[in-house]
Order: C-alpha cells, then sequence, then structure tokens
C-alpha cells in the first residue's frame, strides 16, 4: 500500500465560487483573518456556509481543507497516525496538522457531529496559543499567520447532547447565517441554475411555506442548497410539482402525512 500525501496547492480554489453577501460576514471574516481569530459560521443547513468559505479562501488566496465531521470522526484523524506501509512504520499528518504547517484555512464542517476528544483538539489553535500538539511526536506545532481556523455547526438543528460547549464558543468570532431574503435567494437560484426567474421565485415562495412548518412537523425547512437542486431539474424539464416532490418533499421528511402536506403545497404554488 502507498501512502500519498496532498499537496497545498491542490487546496486552492482556482476559481471564484459564486457568493451573494448578504450582510458584513465578508468583512468581518477578513478582519478576523488578518489578527489571527479563529471564525465560527452557525446557521441552517444549506444556507451557503460552505460556500462562504470557499468564496473567503479564494478572496485571500489560501488552500482550503475542509472536513466534514461526524459521530466516528477522532482526533487522530484529524491530527495524524502511525501507518504501515511497505513493512516500515511512517508518520502520516491529518488534515488539521497540515493546515497548520501549510498556513492552510481549516474548516471543520458541523463540528458538534464529531467526538468530544476532536474539540479538545482545536482549543489550543483557537486561543492566544496557536499550537497543535502532536502527542505521538512528542512535537508542538506553531501555527503561521496564514492559518486559519474555521468550525460550524446548525444551532437549530443540535440536540442539547450535541451543543457546543461555551469553552468552545468563546474562543471564536461568531458569524450568524441564514437563508437570504426572497429577492435575493431568487437571484441565487437564477444564477446557479439559469432557470427562469419567475419559476425561481416559485420556488421560493414554496420554500418559505415549507420553512413556516418547522417546528410544526418539520424539523427544517427547505434550504437554499435544496432549492437549486429542485430549479435544476425544472431547467432540464422535468414538471415542478414532480421536482419539488423529488429534491425537497422527500428530503424533508418521510411522514405520509407531512409528505402529502408539502406537495400540496407545491400543487398550490405551481
Amino acid at each position: 500500500m502507498s501512502i500519498r500525501t496532498l499537496k497545498p496547492e491542490e487546496f486552492f480554489i482556482q476559481e471564484e465560487p459564486y457568493y451573494e453577501p448578504v450582510g458584513d460576514e465578508r468583512v468581518v471574516f477578513e478582519a478576523a483573518y488578518r489578527n489571527q481569530l479563529p471564525v465560527l459560521l452557525k446557521g441552517p443547513t444549506g444556507c451557503g456556509k460552505t460556500r462562504f468559505m470557499e468564496h473567503m479562501a479564494w478572496r485571500l488566496q489560501r488552500p482550503l481543507i475542509t472536513v466534514s465531521c461526524h459521530d466516528d470522526l477522532t482526533a487522530s484523524d484529524l491530527v495524524g497516525r502511525y501507518l504501515v506501509t511497505g513493512g516500515e512504520t511512517v508518520w502520516v499528518d491529518g488534515p488539521l496538522a497540515r493546515a497548520v504547517r501549510s498556513g492552510a484555512i481549516c474548516y471543520l464542517d458541523e463540528i458538534v457531529e464529531a467526538r468530544k476528544d476532536t474539540t479538545v483538539v482545536i482549543h489550543p489553535l483557537a486561543d492566544d496559543r496557536r499550537v497543535l500538539p502532536m502527542e505521538k511526536l512528542g512535537e508542538i506545532i506553531e501555527a503561521g499567520p496564514e492559518f486559519c481556523m474555521a468550525i460550524s455547526y446548525n444551532p437549530g438543528y443540535q440536540s442539547v447532547l450535541k451543543d457546543l460547549k461555551q469553552s468552545t464558543r468563546q474562543r471564536f468570532v461568531a458569524l450568524e447565517f441564514d437563508y437570504p431574503a426572497a429577492v435575493m435567494e431568487t437571484k441565487i437560484i437564477v444564477n446557479e441554475t439559469g432557470i427562469d426567474s419567475d419559476l425561481a421565485g416559485q420556488l421560493v415562495k414554496f420554500a418559505h411555506m415549507t420553512r413556516n412548518l418547522k417546528g410544526s412537523g418539520l424539523e427544517e425547512g427547505a434550504s437554499t442548497r435544496l432549492l437549486v437542486h429542485a430549479a435544476k431539474l425544472v431547467k432540464d424539464g422535468v414538471n415542478p410539482v414532480v421536482a419539488c416532490r423529488s429534491c425537497i418533499a422527500e428530503a424533508l421528511t418521510d411522514d405520509a402525512e407531512m409528505l402529502t402536506a408539502v406537495q400540496e403545497l407545491s400543487a398550490s404554488v405551481f
């Protein structure tokens, strides 16, 4: 088995990702970056947090290393571990260590989904120390001025057991994200898919209807991401009601009654 280590230049974003600012989030992020402060993005699923990070990495001309956190993600997965290859035991850096060494932006998406020991690992990087202890190597890596730590989570979705601790939250500059205003969201859908603006507006109207059901049968309403998915199918000739069912209703719930209710909403719009 051979081990290939990705080079920092492979994480640079070559073309500008489309992103519509909804406030002063770009200004705040750039100021935090210049002052070597970590950034926390919080907001609902599919509202543009990851796209924002890609856009900022492009603006700052820094490589972006993204980690999608999950229940099985351990501290070793982030920092690194010894692996046996070709009869030899070699150390392989994890994504966090690679980001620190190369001065990249490390983005931990949905941080609360990871195991608790993972959160503890980022604490020394997210305060004045800006170091990453490599216990298995007996080494401490100091982060350079180009390195940036960013994390995200969805406070409206997480349970009490998976909330972000104050000891972690208070290390970060926080940016709150939400779904854009209707006019802006329509513009985003048109730009992303090339769909007619009237149809895009109808999709946004439908999305607002589903968002009004949050807490009344739905855990989440239709995200901008789901609207883009539906718009792409409509652009390809799929009936809007069918596209809304496949891309939005079925993605939001498995409850038969709620599915029927959401489909009736889409039928009323289209």
